[in-house]
């Protein structure tokens, strides 16, 4: 059986540590925003541009944006159209599909589906990544020949995988510890990170298998309880340096031993630095931890409402004219109203009378 070499390092459980309070704060925050909508889809967008990216997908973040923006079903000529976007029609295909990706992964549920890890799993996540990519014979079937991988930052070999003969049983043996008892008792991000790492590895497809891979590791972590409301991306953080990247996965295979302790505190303090700067982001917004205490209950603000606040943490006093100047296309009255709304809701307080009223937090 499968069998995953690596130690328990103080790193490690530093960063499982800083991941697991950022957790509770992200799930926590005082402020709950009528914009987490907005917050997923810009990691929604970032998952999609720095995933295809890295494996070298030539558009750009606001150009993969609008391709992600466009209804599901879209196919690459309609991407065109309704975009205007001049791209190998290769790259708009590759945006689709790993939106399409990320979009089924969102609608899993392991509570109703107990077998979500599995063969049939992995081979929907790759017909999903490569459709309209690669023959149609090898779109969700196991490579039948000898491949070498390439890094999409220059044209060395970074290696070559095991033989496709090998393919069928090294999968089995993978998915069979994946869902093993005992494997369950290790920590979500542990095994993401090894999913991440084992399938990448194996290399059980023609094409697509580093997005496969990051695909099957994102379903792990959020089938698990960290999904952190959705609103991460580790794409990004591989992407900013690719040859970091690369290293991290190939230094288990020039270790004697396979060992994986390098890669798991690869994963895990890219993973930490993701969460708490989405921390950092919640917590702005959600002003500071006093207010639950206050309130005693999360509360739900507009986005012009998030604007104002940040301001008043940047200001320490506002009047209604600085906001206006922060919220041009919104009248006078609706500001006012936000305002008052804040008010009765105890997140910010009034000082003065008519031209020289002023707000500030409620400490």
């Amino acid at each position: 059986m499968y069998e995953p070499n690596y130690t328990i390092t103080h790193n490690l459980l530093t960063y499982l540590n800083r991941i697991e309070a950022a957790k509770a704060l992200i799930e926590n925050a005082p402020l709950v925003p009528a914009w987490e909508a907005k917050f997923r889809d810009e990691a929604l967008t970032r998952t999609v541009h720095f995933g295809t990216k890295i494996e070298g997908n030539e558009l750009t973040a606001e150009q993969a944006q609008q391709v992600v923006r466009l209804d599901v079903t879209i196919d690459v000529e309609e991407a065109e159209r309704e975009t205007g976007i001049l791209a190998r029609e290769r790259d708009i295909q590759e945006v689709i599909n790993y939106r399409n990706v990320i979009k089924w992964i969102d609608q899993q549920d392991q509570r109703i589906s107990p077998n979500l890890f599995s063969q049939e799993t992995l081979k929907t996540l790759h017909r999903l990544t490569v459709f309209g990519l690669v023959d149609e014979k090898y779109i969700g079937a196991y490579r039948d020949k000898q491949v070498i991988v390439k890094s999409a930052a220059d044209t060395g070999v970074v290696f070559r995988p095991p033989v496709s003969v090998e393919i069928p049983f090294l999968v089995e043996e993978f998915f069979s510890w994946i869902n093993d008892a005992q494997t369950k008792q290790l920590p979500a991000i542990f095994r993401a990170a090894i999913t991440h790492y084992q399938l990448v590895y194996v290399h059980p497809f023609i094409e697509g298998n580093g997005r496969t891979a990051r695909a099957l590791a994102t379903l792990l972590l959020y089938s698990t309880g960290y999904d952190f409301k959705r609103f991460f991306s580790l794409e990004q953080y591989f992407d900013k340096d690719v040859k970091a990247y690369y290293d991290a996965l190939l230094s288990v295979q020039q270790n004697q031993n396979h060992d994986m302790t390098y890669w798991l505190e690869y994963f895990c303090y890219g993973l930490a630095l993701e969460i708490e700067r989405i921390k950092d982001q919640v917590l702005r917004l959600s002003k500071d931890l006093k207010l639950k205490k206050e309130l005693g209950q999360q509360v739900a603000l507009s986005e012009r409402q998030i604007i104002v606040l940040e301001l008043l943490q940047n200001q320490g006093q506002i009047s209604s004219q600085d906001a206006q100047k922060i919220l041009p296309n919104v009248s006078v009255d609706t500001i006012l109203r936000d305002m008052k709304d804040l008010i009765e809701k105890g997140v910010i307080k009034k000082h003065g009378v008519t031209k020289g009223v002023t707000y500030s937090l409620k400490e």
